[in-house]
Parts: structure tokens; C-alpha cells; sequence
């Protein structure tokens, strides 16, 4: 009973991994390489409406439509790079998962340093006051702690 169930998931799972594929593979290309370059143009273009999946993952409809686009442009002669300058200027550099470095995208690059240097201060600010507070006693504090500890040992003696 055990070997059946096995063999039930396995084939179910090799299925939804097949029709999963399904939809990718079902792009025609003349050549090989185009239908490489369409696999990698997917993998670095990410999706309008899902926004933490590229194109080649989506299910969205958007998804769909861009990729048949993208096969379009292939099969139409044009270069990864005019493709991608064609999404770019569509849907701007959001749609690229590299986003180049300029004004536009500034604050996305320097956000993490900018993160790294504030909790760095905030680590030396907060281990700088937590030594001032650990301070050596005044002599008038001294005194009233040896009084106390005084006092404590002649309690405890009695």
C-alpha cells in the first residue's frame, strides 16, 4: 500500500511540474537559440502585477500577454537589448530586476547603506550611554554603600 501511495505522488507531482513547463514551452521559435533568449528574457523581466515574480513564473495575465510579446519581438529579429528597452520604456525600470543605477532609482541603491550606517550609529550611541551610566560612584555614595553594607552585617550578626 505504501509503494502505491508513493508512486500516486510522485506521478502527480511529475504532472504539475509538466503542465507547469507546459506553458513556457509552448512558445515556438525557428531556432534553438531564440528559444533561449526568451527563457532568459522571462528570467530577468519581472511581472507588472505580481511584482516578486518574473515573467517566466507568472500566471498572471499580463505575464501571458509579455511574453507572447516578447516571442513577437523575437521572431520579428530584434535584440535582447531592444527588447528590453522596449519594456523599460513601457513600464519602466520596475520591470527590470536589476534596476540600472541614476537619479530615478537613487534611493533604492543607498536605502541599504544608508540602513547599515543608521544602525551602526545606533549600536555606538546606545553602547556609548550604557557606559556613561555604569560610572564609578561618588565618594558620598561610597560612604552611604559601606554604611548600608555596614549596617546589613550587624543585622545579620544579630
Amino acid at each position: 500500500m505504501r509503494r502505491f501511495l508513493v508512486s500516486v505522488c510522485f506521478c502527480i507531482t511529475t504532472a504539475m511540474c509538466a503542465l507547469a513547463q507546459a506553458d513556457i514551452t509552448s512558445y515556438e521559435f525557428a531556432e534553438p537559440e531564440m528559444a533561449q533568449r526568451f527563457v532568459g528574457l522571462t528570467t530577468v523581466l519581472r511581472c507588472p502585477k505580481c511584482q516578486n515574480q518574473n515573467l517566466s513564473d507568472s500566471d498572471s495575465i499580463i505575464a501571458k500577454d509579455l511574453r507572447t510579446q516578447i516571442q513577437t519581438l523575437i521572431n520579428s529579429g530584434n535584440t535582447d537589448q531592444q527588447i528590453t528597452d522596449f519594456m523599460v520604456q513601457r513600464y519602466g525600470d520596475f520591470i527590470l530586476y536589476d534596476p540600472p543605477f541614476n537619479k530615478s532609482t537613487l534611493v533604492l541603491w543607498l536605502t541599504p547603506v544608508g540602513m547599515i550606517f543608521i544602525g551602526l550609529f545606533a549600536l555606538w550611541f546606545f553602547s556609548r550611554k550604557s557606559q556613561s551610566q555604569s560610572a564609578m560612584l561618588t565618594t558620598d555614595e561610597q560612604q552611604k554603600l559601606h554604611q548600608l553594607l555596614a549596617n546589613n552585617q550587624l543585622r545579620d550578626r544579630d
